[in-house]
C-alpha cells in the first residue's frame, strides 16, 4: 500500500459525512507505519473503543470505512476467525460494523463482518504479528495468493457497504 497522508486519509471516507470525517481520529504515527507490509491501513480509536476504521486502495484510490464494534461478550473469548485474513483468535476478533453509504447507512443500514480486533491482517499474514500458537491454518497457497485472498475479501466487503 502506498504511503497516505492524514488529509487523503480523511477525504477517502464512503460512510460518513465530510464533517465527522474531519472529526474521527487518525494516527499520527503515519509515516512511521509499516507500509510496504499493508494491504489496507486499520487502526482503533483509543478515545472510543468501539470504533474502528480502515482505509484500502481499490481502482488506484484510497477508499476509508467508519466502523463500530459492539461491547465484549463472553463468546468472544472463544477462538474465531477473521474473515478477512483467516487468523483465528481466541479473543481476538471481533464484529465490525459499517453504516452502507449513502441513503441506505441514512436510513441505519449496516453491513459486518469478523476481523482481527487490532486490523492488523496484513502484519498476520506476512508473520510480522503473531497471533499465538495454532492461529493461522497450513495451507498450501503463496504468501502472494492469500495477500490476493485478503484484499479480495476486503473488496467484497467494501462493495457491500457502497451498493
Amino acid at each position: 500500500m502506498k504511503q497516505l497522508t492524514d488529509q487523503e486519509i480523511r477525504s477517502a471516507f464512503v460512510n460518513c459525512t465530510k464533517g465527522q470525517a474531519k472529526r474521527l481520529f487518525v494516527p499520527r504515527d503515519l509515516a512511521d507505519r509499516p507500509w510496504a507490509d499493508l494491504d489496507f491501513l486499520g487502526w482503533r480509536d483509543p478515545g472510543a473503543p468501539d470504533r474502528a476504521y480502515l482505509v484500502a486502495e481499490l481502482d488506484d484510490r484510497p477508499r476509508a470505512l467508519a466502523l463500530r464494534t459492539p461491547g465484549p461478550a463472553s463468546w468472544q473469548a472463544r477462538r474465531s476467525m477473521c474473515s478477512l485474513c483467516l487468523t483465528a483468535h481466541t479473543g481476538g476478533v471481533c464484529l465490525m460494523v459499517a453504516p452502507r453509504a449513502g441513503r441506505a447507512g441514512q436510513q441505519g443500514n449496516s453491513v459486518g463482518a469478523y476481523m482481527c480486533s487490532d486490523l492488523s491482517c496484513s502484519l498476520y499474514l506476512r508473520g510480522r504479528k503473531d497471533a499465538g500458537p495454532g492461529t493461522r491454518l497450513q495451507e498450501s497457497l503463496s504468501l502472494e495468493e492469500k495477500i490476493r485472498r485478503t484484499t479480495a475479501n476486503l473488496a467484497a466487503f467494501l462493495a457491500r457497504v457502497t451498493e
